[in-house]
């Protein structure tokens, strides 16, 4: 892959992300965008392979500072995302 090509997918995965914040919020890591509300929605092995260890963990919620922003990502029983703040 080139450059511009990565720079192009970057772009278009942080537009998008930015566009679907009214149903479902989410956040960035690297190249992936984590977002709850969906069928699919990454589970904490997923979240962990793409975001790496969280700034530090309250249970099942493990909050991530990115850029100066406290994220906290809210897991169920199951390890399925509920909900991101």
């Amino acid at each position: 892959m080139t450059n511009r090509f990565k720079l192009i997918v970057a772009a278009f995965l942080l537009v998008t992300g930015s566009i679907g914040t009214t149903a479902a919020y989410g956040m960035s890591c690297g190249t992936h965008i984590i977002s709850s509300g969906q069928d699919e929605s990454p589970g904490m092995y997923e979240v962990l392979k793409r975001c790496g260890e969280p700034t530090y963990r309250q249970g099942n919620t493990w909050i991530y500072e990115r850029s100066g922003i406290e994220h906290k990502i809210r897991f169920d029983s199951n390890g399925n995302i509920l909900d991101i703040n």
